[in-house]
């Protein structure tokens, strides 16, 4: 019995493993947050097997009986829209219900947007904090920027492009003279690098559309 955490690419089809293909052939069920997203995945690599959704609304209904298929020898992976499970998505909850229960955890790794952003920013990257989804309501996203004011690292986080712009603004008045890189559409045809201050990307007035991660300089 095993779980095998895949990843997955972020944008580009070409940005999976020669394992993970092999992996996601063999298991006995695949589970993907978005069916008809991973489906494009599987078909675009010949992959015919048996797929499930396993999603934040439904991933504490189906835990147990998924936990009870891998406790009958069965091998499952699971695999998140993009990238690696586990982060900032429903997959943590499965695996550590899956580790309570001391059933083998196999990571399959592969592309991650966060720290392939990282590695883009020019920013310092022997030491850094990933805060996931920084908060909707504005008094807790001012209280997380003021977090990453005092901690003198760098910073990443994911944002939606409906509200960026409004993260933006709060963090001209809380950090201004932090500089900032936004990775936009990470490894597809249209991936694109803003760098500057808040205030500075503001400024160039740039189309904020599909997914976002941002780094936050350690200056």
């Amino acid at each position: 019995m095993a779980l095998y955490i895949v990843a997955t690419p972020i944008g580009n089809l070409e940005d999976i493993s020669f394992r993970a293909i092999k992996v996601l052939n063999e298991v006995d069920l695949i589970l993907a947050e978005d069916t008809r997203r991973t489906s494009i995945l599987l078909n675009h690599y010949k992959v015919k097997n048996k797929i499930e959704s396993f999603n934040d609304f439904n991933k504490e209904k189906k835990t147990p009986s998924i936990i009870e298929q891998l406790k009958n020898n069965k091998r499952i992976a699971i695999v998140s829209d993009s990238g690696t499970p586990g982060i900032s998505d429903p997959g943590f909850y499965l695996v550590r219900e899956a580790v309570k229960e001391g059933i083998d955890i196999v990571p399959i790794p592969g592309a991650n947007a966060a720290i392939t952003a990282l590695v883009s920013s020019g920013f310092a990257t022997d030491k850094f904090m990933f805060l996931g989804f920084l908060p909707k309501k504005e008094n807790r996203l001012k209280k997380s920027l003021m977090e990453i004011k005092k901690n003198n690292i760098t910073t990443i986080f994911y944002e939606s492009p409906y509200r960026i712009e409004k993260t933006l603004r709060l963090m001209s008045e809380i950090i201004p003279d932090k500089k900032i890189c936004i990775a936009r559409e990470l490894t597809k045809k249209f991936e694109e690098f803003i760098r500057g201050t808040a205030s500075e990307i503001l400024k160039k007035k740039p189309k904020f559309k599909g997914e976002i991660t941002v780094v936050v300089g350690k200056g």
